[in-house]
């Protein structure tokens, strides 16, 4: 790329900036972090577990797990990884399982080990897990028994060596822990029946662990940490190679940047997307672990009404949520007579934040709805709102520290304030390129460093920048770019709508029009009341030609609604 590139960093567009906000950083705003004082994920998770050692690190179903609880559970499962199993520094490990105790426990085990974390989909069907496995190259996997049937179906085509069970309620005291199992497997009939060959159960094996020697290895930034698949809905699935330098990056600029917001050892963080998930992974499993912060974790966050009582229950602090889920909260009354008074950041991320739903989360809860971007390939976080913004501001913030941003039109060329192009990133945190493809790599990474988002925005003159839209997303009316993100917006906006998708499809005089999906509120909603309301905002090739209702939208496992099977 060009070398008088116009690249944005947080110091050159705050310098001269006289906002509020600003108020938060008196010694100026953060420009870099330093990750050479951690060598890896497990340096700073031992870091952690000795500062606060007796404060509680994770909670599900009303059962806390402290940070020396952590420590030790995850200390007995790397012995029996290292031990018990005979694997080794490099090795992959994959993890199926939803926001449960186990799942901390079996991650900080595999990173200590000097192991790889492949994090899995519960609700992978068949097809998508056995490529993973087998694209990952996985020893060993750790699985729900509620998804333990999918293993089973694919154990002959995968080359594990062990395959580890857990029930949801095994890091549960007992006598509460033989209950929610049994509730679970024989009164709820959650869990499929499945037949493997020697499966371990968890506890065994932590009980084997606790007999054997730890050998902690030398890990370094260089070290894989996660290969953290991506690309699935647009092809096959990839392995980002996530190293332990690119998420110990993230982790202090996250922390860095949301400082003002926090009190270190003190807060709570409502954990409802899950773990598996990149977001939630770095933004609450890590951030917090290296904050000292409670991480409430939610099995199962579409129980709305179960999910607003777990929440009537805490003095919470934090929520990361996608947009869908925020909005699915606003709808249920009993969360909008919740006690706010603890509660301070809310972040949303994922997918674009809709600004009706940030307009109402903020008269409901008095915090604002503040969004940050990024992707997978950047472990995640690139660019954050200033965490006490008095209104939800459209945009998906500034870069963190350590971090730059540029726009770039098709041809590589770098674009001025204001024109809409291509975000590329630059920073510790992206990513070491994709597993096993080179070429895969290659489309995305500039051997300058450079990351191709495939996403379009602009900065703003301010030095915000803002999502426009997905590029695969954009739909293209007689020649005119019309961004999805921007209608579903407006139909937002509209009082009885409750969700709306929007997509491009076929048509032989413009070659494509708007389609919209839309999730009414009131049965007898009509066409000509949305389109009304859409002209009203709306300039006429970006009006939905083609409105379809629908009980409910197509989610991805966080929630993202998913455009592509809103075509048909």
């Amino acid at each position: 790329m060009n070398a008088n590139v116009p690249v944005y960093r947080i110091v050159e567009k705050t310098k001269d900036m006289n906002k509020p906000w600003l108020a938060q950083y008196p010694t100026g705003i953060p420009e870099h972090i330093d990750p050479t004082q951690y060598a890896s994920l497990a340096e700073m998770f031992e870091h952690s577990v000795n500062r606060f050692a007796n404060r509680p690190m994770y909670a599900n179903m009303g059962s806390p797990l402290t940070f020396s609880d952590v420590d030790r559970l995850s200390r007995e499962f790397a012995a029996y990884l290292q031990s018990s199993l005979g694997l080794n520094k490099g090795d992959r490990v994959a993890i199926m399982m939803p926001n449960v105790l186990q799942y901390p426990v079996a991650l900080f085990g595999i990173l200590r080990a000097g192991m790889v974390v492949v994090n899995v989909n519960p609700l992978y069907t068949a097809r998508e897990l056995e490529h993973q496995l087998n694209d990952a190259g996985a020893r060993a996997i750790v699985v729900l028994e509620n998804f333990a049937h999918v293993v089973q179906q694919v154990i002959d085509r995968v080359k594990l060596d062990r395959v580890i069970t857990t029930q949801i309620g095994d890091l549960v005291p007992f006598p509460k822990r033989a209950l929610v199992n049994f509730v679970v497997k024989r009164v709820r009939k959650m869990v499929p029946d499945w037949q493997l060959k020697d499966p371990v159960p968890l506890r065994r094996a932590l009980a084997e662990g606790r007999t054997q020697p730890f050998k902690p290895p030398q890990l370094n930034h260089d070290d894989l940490a996660f290969l953290q698949y991506t690309g699935g809905t647009t092809g096959v699935s990839k392995g980002a190679m996530l190293t332990h330098g690119n998420m110990v990056a993230n982790v202090l600029q996250a922390s860095t940047w949301i400082s003002p917001h926090t009190r270190v050892g003190e807060d709570t963080i409502i954990t409802a997307l899950p773990l598996y998930h990149i977001f939630s992974l770095t933004a609450n499993c890590l951030t917090y672990m290296h904050l000292g912060g409670f991480n409430v974790l939610i099995t199962n966050p579409r129980d709305i009404p179960a999910f607003v009582k777990e929440l009537s229950k805490l003095k919470f602090t934090a929520l990361t949520g996608v947009n869908t889920l925020f909005n699915a909260l606003l709808q249920n009354e009993q969360f909008q007579q919740l006690d706010f008074s603890s509660f301070r950041m809310a972040l949303g991320g994922g997918m674009a934040v809709q600004r009706a739903v940030a307009e109402r989360w903020k008269a409901v809860t008095g915090v604002t709805l503040v969004e940050a971007y990024g992707l997978t390939e950047s472990a995640p976080a690139a660019t954050i709102n200033p965490p006490d913004l008095a209104e939800y501001n459209g945009s998906i913030g500034l870069p963190l520290p350590s971090t730059e941003l540029a726009i770039f039109d098709p041809a590589g060329q770098p674009l001025p304030a204001g024109e809409v192009g291509e975000i590329c990133i630059r920073g510790p945190q992206v990513m070491k390129g994709y597993w096993n493809r080179p070429e895969e790599t290659a489309k995305v990474l500039a051997p300058d460093g450079w990351l191709h988002t495939g996403d379009m925005g602009l900065m703003a003159d301010d030095g915000f920048f803002r999502l426009v839209d997905r590029k695969k997303d954009m739909v293209v009316v007689s020649g005119f770019n019309v961004f999805p993100n921007e209608v579903e917006d407006v139909l937002a906006m509209h009082p009885d709508i409750l969700e709306a998708g929007v997509v491009g499809i076929p048509d032989e005089k413009s070659g494509e029009v708007v389609k919209a999906v839309i999730v009414p509120k009131r049965d007898d909603l009509t066409e000509e009341e949305i389109l009304a309301h859409c002209r009203q905002y709306l300039t006429g090739y970006k009006v939905p030609k083609v409105i379809e209702f629908r009980s409910e939208l197509p989610k991805s496992n966080v929630g993202k609604i998913l455009r592509r099977e809103l075509r048909g």
